[in-house]
């Protein structure tokens, strides 16, 4: 997503990290190669358009956006990370202690050169602006540089069922690193959890919602491509702005108040605080005869959780609670 977004790097500097990249991966061509082989390797993945052909795991992993962070970290990958960039807003308390353990290379993305300086021989990113090519991330120069990449599918993928997507994303990372008993024992879990939810919402009518993750011309929203909205609906909500072909988007405010949402989903995430979006929300005049700003219903969600990553199941109950209160209360 272009809106949560800093030249080429000497030969002198490239040559050595990919001298370096190409010893480690010949070093390993007796033992490690031969385990690999009998634990799934070798393994080729298609990613967004790329196929890449692993012979063993990668071994020094950089992640650049929480999400994928998050993935890497819930299937026990904390010792591969060399470097960690960009975070929406704090990790889970799960995850805090490995997290501290993992070098933050930089606040939002990293430079080319950042990225580097870290010698991964793997990239993995959350959002296609991860890979932007202008700002020398792109993923073909990586390859040049030795550097295998994978981007969270949530970028790249259109048509199908998010959560389906979500399930072959820790799949593939799981196989990616030699995990793959943790990945299917994640999804088994969160199968399980995703079934218990829609469990206690069998029967009700879903409440139409309009998310607000930010924007005052124009509303930037969830439309009907990412797991944004298909949480929503395992929620017990319809995205009203679910006919927006993509992950997020832009929308008008006229249609906010054609669509009369019923509840408001704000993303809470950055420097703008929920109390200050739900304000600039009730103080619009425009707004004053939409549903949801007229009886002050509002759930909150972190951008976090609403992102192709391991906390959506978790994320589709809390919504639950706050979209059905009466039918999820225990």
């Amino acid at each position: 997503m272009s809106r949560r977004t800093p030249a080429l790097i000497a030969a002198a500097v490239l040559l050595p990290l990919a001298l370096t990249a190409c010893s480690s991966s010949d070093g390993d061509a007796t033992g490690d190669k031969a385990a690999a082989k009998g634990d799934g390797f070798p393994y080729t993945v298609k990613n967004c358009g790329v196929t890449t052909t692993f012979k063993a795991p990668p071994k020094r992993v950089v992640t650049m956006n929480q999400h994928v962070t998050e993935i890497m970290l819930e299937l026990g990958l904390t010792k591969s990370l060399v470097g960690t960039a960009y975070l929406d807003d704090q990790v889970l308390p799960k995850y805090a202690e490995d997290y501290a353990s993992v070098p933050v290379i930089a606040k939002e993305y990293p430079s080319y050169e950042q990225v580097l300086a870290a010698n991964p021989d793997f990239v993995y990113g959350g959002y296609g602006s991860a890979f932007t090519a202008g700002d020398g991330r792109g993923r073909e120069a990586l390859k040049k540089s030795g550097i295998e990449s994978r981007l969270n599918t949530e970028s790249c993928t259109k048509g199908d069922q998010p959560m389906d997507t979500l399930y072959e994303e820790i799949r593939e990372v799981g196989r990616t690193f030699g995990v793959t008993d943790r990945a299917e024992a994640w999804i088994k879990q969160a199968k399980a959890d995703n079934a218990a939810t829609a469990k206690k919402l069998a029967g009700l009518k879903p409440v139409s919602v309009f998310v607000y993750d930010s924007g005052d011309k124009t509303a930037f929203t969830a439309g009907g491509e990412g797991i944004g909205n298909e949480l929503i609906q395992r929620a017990g909500g319809t995205n009203v702005f679910a006919d927006l072909d993509k992950p997020f988007g832009d929308a008008s405010w006229e249609n906010v108040v054609a669509r009369k949402p019923e509840a408001i989903v704000i993303y809470d995430y950055g420097a703008t605080t929920v109390e200050q979006k739900k304000k600039r929300l009730l103080s619009d005049p425009a707004l004053a005869g939409v549903p949801a700003i007229k009886n002050k219903r509002f759930a909150v969600m972190p951008l976090s959780d609403a992102v192709l990553g391991v906390r959506v199941p978790a994320a589709v109950d809390k919504l639950a609670a706050q979209l059905h209160p009466a039918a999820t209360t225990p």
